[in-house]
């Protein structure tokens, strides 16, 4: 009996630890990060934002900042004065917590005219949803920002999650068994 309550314990671990191993960390720009060379709109089209992914914003300090705008008006018009957060970092990580929309630009005079800014649109966890997809919802997602350690562990997707949950689970309990 003690062998099948370690087997479940095991299987609940396993399953809160997939969970959090899923989520993806967009490094903003690619290696490239974030800067005036790089085309965002591009780059975003090539993900796929979920709901508890991160983005990643790395850049040079007192050269860049990121800041949240508001609305589409005041990304298309670069209108970083009416922003919602700003971060200065450096290494910012902004958590994509519910599906909609989000606007964000560096708040270095100029530099969002000239095309440093990003649209990102999150859809749901459990959306099976092609790069550059739009949700059915356009509102918001809260905003958590921080200087994340390091970034490169989970910096891309797992294409078949359901086959990493099950290999994960098999050898735990295969661990009990024997």
């Amino acid at each position: 009996m003690e062998g099948m309550y370690r087997v479940l314990f095991a299987f609940v671990v396993v399953g809160l630890l997939t969970n959090k191993a899923l989520a993806t960390q967009h490094v903003v720009g690619g290696s490239q990060g974030w800067d005036e060379s790089t085309d965002y709109t591009k780059w975003a089209s090539a993900q796929t934002f979920k709901v508890g992914d991160q983005l990643v914003f790395k850049y040079t300090p007192g050269l860049h900042s990121v800041v949240e705008l508001p609305n589409e008006s005041a990304y298309k018009n670069c209108d970083v004065g009416s922003a919602l957060d700003s971060m200065n970092s450096g290494n910012n990580a902004v958590k994509l917590s519910k599906a909609g929309t989000r606007y964000f630009a560096c708040g270095t005079i100029g530099h969002c005219d000239s095309g440093m800014k990003l649209k990102v649109t999150t859809v749901s966890a459990d959306a099976s949803s092609s790069p550059g997809s739009t949700p059915s919802s356009s509102s918001s997602s809260s905003s958590s920002s921080s200087s994340p350690a390091s970034t490169s562990a989970a910096s891309a997707s797992f294409p078949f999650p359901s086959i990493l949950s099950m290999a994960s689970l098999l050898a735990i309990s295969m661990l009990f068994m024997f």
